[in-house]
C-alpha cells in the first residue's frame, strides 16, 4: 500500500525512467539498547539525506536503526521500501514482531533473516552501514563480496566502523567500494557519486524550496 505522503509529494511524477532512481539500503542494529539516544537522531538524519538527495530508502523492514531511518525518510515525504524475513504480514507482525509503519512497500520474502539479507542487499544500488550487531555484519559481508558500494557511518558513540576497518584489513582482499564518513549528508553524496553513470546522473538534489535541482530528468 502506498502512503498518503506519496500522493502529496510535489516531486512525484510518472517518468518512464523512474527505475533509474538510486536505491540506498540502510543496515544497522535492530536493538539499540546498547547505544545512547543520539543514535536516533543520526538514523533519522540518514533517512532524510537519502530523500533530500533524490534516492529511495530500502531497509530490512525491521526495528532499531533501520526503523528510525524510515521515520526520517517519511518526514521528508520520501519512498521507504522494506524486505521482511516473514512470508506474510501476519507472520511479520505476530511472529517476528516487526513494524509495518513508515513503509510504503514491504516485500515478504519468507526466507528468514539470512535469506532476507541477501535479497535486501541485492535490491540496493548502495548500502549504508550504521551501528550494528551480527546481522549488520552479515549484510556488510554480502555487500563486500558483491563489490557493492558501501558507506560506513562512523561515530565515537559506536564501534562498528572500527571493527569493520579491522575486518577489511585482515581480509587481505582489497575493495575500493567502501568509504567511511561521520557525516550523513556527505556519506550519502559520496555513495551516489560511486554509482554507475546512468544512476549517478539521474538523481535529484533538492533546493531549499523542496522542488529540486536535477542532474537529469528523474524526479520522485
Amino acid at each position: 500500500m502506498i502512503s498518503s505522503s506519496l500522493n502529496t509529494n510535489p516531486l512525484r511524477n510518472n517518468n518512464k525512467k523512474n527505475h533509474l532512481i538510486p536505491k540506498i539500503g540502510v543496515s544497522g542494529a535492530a536493538d539499540m539498547g546498547f547505544l545512547n539516544e543520539d543514535v536516533y537522531l543520526s538514523a533519522k538524519e540518514v533517512g532524510k539525506e537519502i530523500v533530500r538527495q533524490g534516492a529511495i530508502l530500502v531497509t530490512g523492514a525491521t526495528t532499531g536503526f533501520p526503523y528510525w531511518t524510515a521515520v526520517g525518510c517519511k518526514e521528508e515525504s520520501g519512498i521507504s521500501v522494506g524486505f521482511s524475513p516473514a512470508a506474510s504480514e501476519e507472520e511479520h507482525v505476530s511472529v517476528y514482531r516487526l513494524p509495518v509503519d513508515y513503509m510504503d512497500f514491504i516485500v515478504y520474502t519468507g526466507f528468514g533473516y539470512n535469506g532476507r539479507d541477501l535479497l535486501f542487499t541485492r535490491a540496493c544500488d548502495a548500502v549504508i552501514i550504521g551501528p550494528g550487531r551480527i546481522g549488520t555484519l552479515h549484510e556488510f559481508a554480502v555487500c563486500y563480496e558483491d563489490q557493492k558500494p558501501l558507506g560506513i557511518l562512523t561515530s565515537n558513540e559506536w564501534e562498528t566502523g572500527d571493527l569493520l576497518k579491522v575486518f577489511i584489513e585482515k581480509s587481505h582482499r582489497p575493495n575500493t567500494h567502501v568509504i567511511f564518513d561521520t557525516d550523513p549528508k556527505r556519506l550519502v553524496q559520496r555513495l551516489l557519486d560511486m554509482l554507475p553513470k546512468e544512476k549517478k546522473h539521474n538523481h535529484v538534489y533538492k533546493n531549499d524550496d523542496g522542488f529540486g535541482g536535477s542532474k537529469g530528468d528523474i524526479i520522485l
